[in-house]
């Protein structure tokens, strides 16, 4: 847009925060319709829901990796170089010294391969051993539903007050309707309740990659993030720890599915919200995140960001940090 032509935002976040990041209107333009989002707006968008109380308590247990972090880590080995894996390790090194990650619960890693973004969330990288929890069922059918879609990562809305819809427990629930006054409410449901004295895996480390082609092989990202974790542990703790795919599995997550070609970076980055905002809570593979979000949710994101990146620009001081922006004409 002509209005667009001149100008930039200020770094964001303001100072003294690190890695501090400007948009630019070359990467505003990528925000159109049909066009790839680049490195700069992915940043962008994933230190905001970072630092900007999205996740709430969620946030502050995680850690976002730079888009760079992961190119720098796969670069092709220079001549001489051995393929020892304290080598890529050594290349970022440095992008860890103001925080130690095995006191995060979960680590997002945007990757781009071949022009095509996705996320990979590492999970309890500091947890050596997989932790069971009991299934116990609440007082009435509407708490276990509530409980059970946290269980089961799908949405449920239901009434504070209502308490029973009548249904066993062990029930197969496909759709169920509850009935308070004048509110209805849909209870969609994709798996079967667990029953009291069952177990499913609360935690485990372990490396989730959510992919909106499924195109992408996986398993060299994960390897790759394993070797750094395992020196990383070295150089924090001074202790080896074998980080392996036995004692730290992989898993491609049934996620909603883009159905285009040009908006991988957006379905990246409703990955990380979503995540922030309803986390996963048992960790049973394969995790079926298929209902996490509608299509139509992505389809709002380009003119969400590009409207955000504008407020900032237009008002530098109506809100705490995120609009001390300001423009460098």
């Amino acid at each position: 847009r002509e209005g667009y032509k001149d100008w930039q935002t200020g770094p964001y976040p303001a100072a003294p925060c690190k890695g501090r990041i400007t948009v630019t209107k070359e990467d505003l333009a990528c925000l159109k319709s049909g066009e790839f989002l680049n490195d700069v707006i992915i940043d962008f968008y994933l230190k905001y829901l970072l630092l900007e109380g999205v996740g709430g308590s969620v946030a502050e247990r995680s850690h976002i990796f730079s888009s760079f972090f992961y190119k720098q880590l796969s670069r092709r080995r220079a001549a001489g170089e051995d393929d020892a894996p304290s080598v890529p390790h050594h290349r970022v090194k440095t992008w860890t010294r103001h925080v130690d990650i095995f006191t995060k619960d979960f680590l997002f890693v945007p990757v781009n391969q071949e022009a095509h973004w996705y996320l990979v969330v590492v999970c309890f990288p500091g947890l050596e051993e997989v932790q069971f929890e009991e299934f116990q069922s609440r007082t009435g059918l509407c708490s276990d539903l509530i409980y059970c879609s946290r269980m089961c990562n799908v949405s449920v809305f239901v009434s504070a007050g209502v308490h029973s819809a009548g249904l066993p427990e062990g029930h197969c629930v496909k759709e169920v309707s509850l009935q308070k006054s004048e509110f209805r409410h849909q209870v969609r449901w994709c798996s079967v309740f667990p029953k009291r004295g069952d177990f499913f895996v609360f935690s485990r480390p372990c490396i989730l990659v959510m992919d909106s082609l499924k195109l992408s092989y996986h398993e060299n990202v994960c390897r790759l993030l394993r070797e750094y974790l395992q020196v990383e542990w070295e150089v924090r703790r001074g202790t080896p720890r074998l980080f392996t795919s036995d004692n730290m599995k992989s898993s491609n997550c049934r996620v909603p599915l883009q159905d285009n070609s040009s908006d991988c970076g957006l379905y990246l980055l409703q990955y990380a919200e979503s995540f922030l905002q309803n986390p996963v809570v048992h960790f049973d593979f394969p995790l079926c995140l298929d209902n996490w979000f509608l299509r139509q949710r992505v389809r709002q994101k380009r003119e969400e960001i590009q409207s955000l990146i504008m407020r900032m620009h237009q008002n530098p001081h109506t809100e705490p940090l995120i609009y001390r922006m300001w423009s460098l004409i």
